[in-house]
């Protein structure tokens, strides 16, 4: 029998919990992480009926129903109101997903949006899923890629503010998280020899030095080794021009240098179906690509789209896996 895959209903005053109720139209191996009864509340209140059955190993998903693995709020929700009360709830959810996909319970978790910053008002230091996961599986270095509108863009850092962006990228950190993207799309992608194309840091790649000397002292050093070891890696591409539609039909995966340089190109193309994917992990973990949108929690509005493409990604990552 195939393994179901978790699903986190996330932060539970915004749209996941509605996302994950649209789930029971869909034939998938799939067990969805929530409080029961704020599935039917929020059931209630969009006028829809979803037959929920408590989760047994046994029998993950019946067809018309949606199988759920309680984990209980603290409070009780209001859609769109946030509560730092239930912030435990949401890392619960993540914990029990976790440890299933570890134990081999599941075969890959797909994770609805969270609220970073009502997780810090209550007083828990939480910068993301990605930092999460990579904290609790030991996991030195994790590595963010999203795919949608034909691209896969991974990140070579990723929430950090802008100002310390060069400094962090170092050649010793480029390499590795090369060396994760390449590993994983062999992995987890079934890509034999990954093309894989690398932004430049600076404007223009820097401009042969003139405008940044990173392209030169930092990155090109690293690219040398790794082809001279049969990696198939760009020099440094300007960004400006890298997203060139020639560009990418010759390449499997991008590797931009900091967040907003990649990920505007990859979400103009996709926004509301693309995949939030995090290589390096010892499990299979996707995303969705967008927040918790509280303002269209139980209006009946959430487009279930990329929760959806997580699913199908997941499925996927764990099927090559198995093979």
């Amino acid at each position: 029998m195939q393994r179901p895959l978790a699903i986190t209903s996330g932060e539970p005053a915004g749209i996941g919990p509605d996302l994950c109720l649209q789930l029971a139209r869909h034939e998938h191996p799939l067990v969805v992480i929530a409080d029961k009864g704020l599935l039917q509340q929020r059931a209630a209140q969009l006028g829809i009926d979803v037959p929920l059955h408590d989760y047994t190993p046994a029998a993950p998903q019946a067809g018309g129903k949606l199988s759920v693995l309680h984990v209980p709020l603290a409070q009780v929700v209001e859609a769109g109101k946030l509560d730092p009360a239930n912030s435990r709830y949401v890392l619960e959810m993540l914990s029990r997903a976790l440890r299933g996909c570890v134990s081999g319970e599941f075969s890959g978790m797909v994770t609805a949006p969270v609220h970073k910053g009502v997780i810090n008002d209550a007083g828990i230091p939480f910068t993301g899923h990605t930092e999460f996961l990579a904290e609790q599986t030991n996991t030195p270095l994790v590595v963010m890629m999203l795919a949608g509108g034909g691209m896969r863009v991974a990140l070579a850092t990723t929430h950090l503010p802008l100002r310390e962006v060069a400094d962090a990228i170092t050649q010793s950190l480029l390499e590795e998280i090369l060396r994760i993207l390449q590993r994983d799309l062999q992995r987890r992608f079934c890509i034999a020899r990954p093309r894989i194309l690398v932004a430049g840091l600076n404007p223009h790649a820097g401009e042969g030095g003139h405008l940044g000397r990173e392209e030169i002292d930092v990155m090109s050093p690293v690219l040398d080794k790794l082809r001279a070891e049969g990696f198939n890696v760009s020099a440094p591409i300007p960004a400006d021009t890298l997203f060139a539609a020639h560009r990418l039909r010759e390449c499997d995966a991008v590797l931009t240098m900091y967040h907003d340089q990649g990920l505007p190109v990859l979400k103009h193309a996709s926004f509301g179906e693309g995949v939030n994917i995090t290589l390096g992990l010892p499990i299979i973990r996707t995303s969705v690509d967008h927040g918790t949108a509280l303002e269209l929690a139980g209006t009946g509005k959430a487009n279930v789209g990329s929760l959806l493409e997580a699913i199908k990604v997941a499925t996927e990552m764990a099927h090559h896996e198995r093979t």
